[in-house]
């Protein structure tokens, strides 16, 4: 073996990595709106969340996608801890898919010609743009995939005298931990359970390793993909560390349970081999070997769900939650999906605005204007406002119309609420309540009534959205209200009912009030758009 033989190998998997990763996050993109209504799915049942996860990672192929994601997903409020771990079993169930993509099409087909329409027909779409320049980026990652299993298959042909392991496979039960461990290692090494399980298939397939060591380094590689879940936990909610706690136990059940069962696995696979009339190649044969570790872990920990949901909720505080101004559902492993990113920015946004209105509310009801508590809470907003902005600047449209008008909409949603957040501040600054004569004051009265009435139709802390043709109708209502109180006002302080000094003020809390409807009702028409259709007749569009 030279070096240039180790320079392949190398290439081999850098090659089948980067087609892992551009095939993964174009199929994100491009799957966005079918993966939304999966995790919708997800929602349901447990059993609906194990079939979400196992067609989401068919979709996306990466389990590791899938397991940042549903970590994304918890931090953001979208599922709950008992829901995402029916996505997780699903996940590494759905995973073995690429096992079988490597040995049934791997080691049958000539790769080359495979492998060159796609990447020839998949940069044209990417070059195109727009939707199908998702859809473009997958297909290059797909033949890309297919250019580094086939470098890697010629590597471990040449690798057969220098790397025969077969003695070391002579161990006994020593040999089934050492190359448990190896899988664990190449998957920690490269970060990819796929490109683990590719290598192995690919060595065993070379006659590097008998089956038995083959069998075990993909069960070492099944067990390595935890430490996904633990870099993806890193900074995230104590709820997000429950699931990649979650991943980390269903991993070392399934992985512990195969590897003390695996003769009897091996005999299940030639059986099934035999059963299927498969061909008895060593990578199907590991193909199998996948699926039914997976496939144990499931049987295992499925009656133990409610369990092990009760002994993670025992676990992890939450200190976070201690400091309001800290986002609670913006999470970085949500922006590789945007359709998903939107729906946390929207959930973001209406706890922002749940802030906003309060203090709106405190400002409007208190006489003794509490400054100290409100600056306190305008500090709290400006933070989440910064944060939903950054997020959302983060976060790529990729040519999705959805995407790319929800999040300047979500910005304008952020600077609303900050700003009804500095008109509250402003009022609860100003001197104490004006003693007027009666129609003035009468009518002032009123108009804080009707400021009361505008906010509830546009609060977005309610448990359903506002509606923008209930907030137009309110806020016209207002509008008409405040007319007739500035015109009262001004005829009083006309006829020296009112002191110059009195008039100002009064005229000033009026007019703050006024923005705080404006800021208020733009922000709940334009909350009501997040995530619609730019052609969507239903929603009335927002006042610029």
């Amino acid at each position: 073996m030279t070096w240039s033989d180790l320079i392949a190998f190398a290439g081999g998997i850098g090659l089948f990595l980067l087609g892992m990763r551009l095939m993964t996050d174009g199929l994100k993109i491009a799957a966005g709106t079918a993966l939304r209504e999966l995790l919708a799915s997800a929602t349901q049942s447990r059993g609906r969340g194990f079939a979400s996860g196992v067609l989401i990672t068919a979709l996306v192929q990466s389990s590791s996608a899938v397991i940042f994601a549903t970590i994304g997903f918890v931090n953001a409020g979208l599922l709950s801890l008992g829901q995402s771990i029916g996505l997780i079993f699903g996940a590494n169930v759905g995973t073995t898919l690429t096992s079988w993509i490597v040995a049934l099409v791997g080691f049958n087909v000539d790769l080359q010609v495979l492998a060159m329409p796609a990447v020839a027909a998949g940069m044209a779409l990417w070059i195109a743009g727009g939707r199908r320049a998702a859809l473009g980026q997958a297909l290059v990652g797909f033949g890309i995939f297919f250019l580094g299993l086939d470098v890697l298959k010629d590597s471990f042909a040449d690798m057969g005298d220098a790397f025969d392991l077969h003695a070391v496979s002579e161990a006994g039960a020593l040999s089934v931990l050492i190359f448990a461990g190896l899988g664990i290692l190449l998957t920690l090494l490269m970060q990819s359970s796929s490109a683990a399980l590719a290598v192995t298939l690919t060595a065993a397939a070379g006659g590097l390793m008998p089956l038995p060591a083959g069998a075990a380094m993909v069960i070492g590689a099944n067990i390595g993909t935890t430490s996904t879940a633990v870099f993806a936990s890193f900074g995230a909610t104590s709820a997000a560390r429950r699931v990649a706690a979650a991943h980390v136990v269903f991993n070392l059940v399934a992985g512990a349970a195969a590897l003390l069962l695996l003769p009897l696995v091996l005999v299940a696979v030639a059986w099934m081999i035999d059963l299927l009339r498969l061909e008895g190649h060593p990578a199907t044969s590991l193909a199998i070997v996948h699926t039914l570790a997976n496939l144990l872990g499931v049987a295992l920990m499925w009656p133990l769900t409610g369990r092990l949901v009760e002994a993670l909720e025992g676990r992890f505080g939450a200190p976070e939650r201690d400091d309001e101004g800290q986002p609670q559902h913006l999470d970085r492993n949500v922006m590789a999906t945007p359709r998903l990113a939107i729906d946390a920015l929207t959930m973001e946004l209406r706890r922002m605005g749940a802030i906003a209105h309060r203090m709106a509310r405190e400002v409007l009801s208190s006489e003794e204007r509490p400054a100290g508590r409100v600056a306190a809470e305008q500090d709290v907003l400006m933070r989440l406002g910064e944060a939903v902005i950054e997020f959302a600047g983060a976060t790529d449209s990729s040519g999705d119309p959805v995407v790319e008008t929800s999040l300047p909409a979500a910005v304008r949603v952020a600077q609303y609420f900050r700003g009804m957040a500095e008109r509250a501040a402003e009022l609860s600054r100003a001197p104490g309540v004006v003693a007027l004569p009666g129609e003035p004051a009468a009518l002032l009265t009123s108009l804080r009534a009707s400021v009361d009435e505008t906010l509830k139709l546009s609060d977005p802390g309610q448990p359903a959205l506002p509606d923008a043709a209930a907030i137009g109708a309110g806020q016209r209502s207002f509008e008409e209200t405040y007319r007739r109180t500035k015109d009262a006002l001004l005829r009083a302080g006309s006829r020296g009912q009112i002191s110059p000094t009195s008039l100002v003020r009064v005229l000033d809390e009026a007019s703050a009030l006024r923005r705080i409807v404006d800021q208020a009702s733009k922000a709940g028409r334009y909350l009501v758009t997040l995530g619609a259709a730019p052609e969507r007749s239903d929603v009335p569009p927002p006042v610029a």
